[in-house]
């Protein structure tokens, strides 16, 4: 059972007697290189009988890219990993930080840290302008414990693992070396089915359609076979990703979703979809006759990679 993570903002957070473990970072990708700090950060926390507070950011998107998790989807990732406490820090409030008011205000006086975990490339304050030797410095200085974080290798690759990276891999479609570069978990999308104009309905292919965020990144447009987590239930089908093209041209990306075996209404409920694997690219196509004879294809295709994968 997955417990509740405790959220605080940067004025709310308690002071405990004998202070928490802090992993530092934006932990966006949630990629190998980031679990690994959270997941030591845990460790030492549990051995020393004290919380783990993993700290990220809001309102922050370093790129303009888009952010890989909305802060709700990374909350729940960090819950998975064990962690007692986030901690939100709103980026427009500190950005004018300097290094040495971070340490102070952040890790001494607001969290009253007795150690922080941190990646070996971790820099913080205005610009920057505070590296991991001088969170080591200002640790040793106040007696608090500092662990540094060596970078991830990726499958031996000699490149390390990074959210930029992890980026480009689904910008390119690359779905299953992205689980892999996120330990095993697959890239998705959640929110609300939202009504749309039943253009699948009229061809005999009803879908589940979740907008994309306007600050969430945008994956390769194309179709995917999916897997959905509705409630309990964990069902599969196949994805579109984009504006669809020959029905409507949308200003917005969305990811609508044939589940296979399902005639449900599901209009407002919450589903997760995960993105399995690359089927093709979005095109448009010559009218809805086309596209219906496409989608077909696109379904048998999907079932034949789910069958041979073992999901089905």
């Amino acid at each position: 059972m997955i417990k509740t993570i405790q959220r605080h903002y940067l004025d709310t957070i308690p002071i405990v007697p004998r202070g928490r473990i802090m992993a530092l970072g934006m932990f966006d990708g949630m990629h190998l290189g980031h679990i690994d700090i959270i997941s030591k950060a845990v460790s030492l926390a549990q051995r020393a009988g004290i919380k783990c507070c993993v700290q990220t950011f809001a309102d922050f998107d370093k790129t303009g890219s888009g952010m890989l998790f909305t802060l709700e989807e990374r909350i729940g990732l960090m819950e998975s990993l064990d962690a007692d406490e986030v901690l939100i820090l709103n980026f427009p409030e500190i950005k004018d930080m300097t290094a040495e008011e971070y340490c102070e205000k952040t890790i001494l006086m607001a969290t009253g840290a007795a150690g922080v975990v941190m990646g070996f490339d971790y820099t913080y304050g205005k610009g920057g302008a505070g590296d991991t030797a001088a969170m080591q410095k200002f640790c040793s200085e106040h007696d608090i414990g500092c662990r540094i974080v060596k970078e991830r290798d990726f499958e031996g690759t000699g490149r390390k693992c990074s959210t930029t990276w992890l980026k480009e891999l689904l910008g390119e479609g690359r779905a299953d070396t992205a689980s892999e570069m996120m330990g095993g978990r697959y890239y998705f999308y959640s929110g609300t089915v939202a009504h749309g104009k039943q253009l699948g309905r009229q061809l005999g292919f009803p879908t589940a359609n979740i907008v994309i965020p306007e600050e969430k990144f945008v994956v390769r447009r194309g179709v995917y076979v999916s897997r959905v987590t509705l409630g309990g239930r964990i069902l599969y089908g196949v994805s579109n990703v984009g504006r669809r093209p020959t029905v409507e041209s949308a200003e917005n990306d969305v990811i609508e979703t044939f589940i296979f075996d399902f005639d449900e209404d599901i209009y407002g409920a919450k589903i997760k979809t995960e993105i399995l694997s690359f089927l093709r690219p979005e095109e448009p196509f010559s009218g809805k006759e086309e596209l219906a004879a496409r989608v077909a294809a696109d379904k048998e295709e999907a079932r034949a990679f789910l069958r041979q994968n073992g999901f089905i």
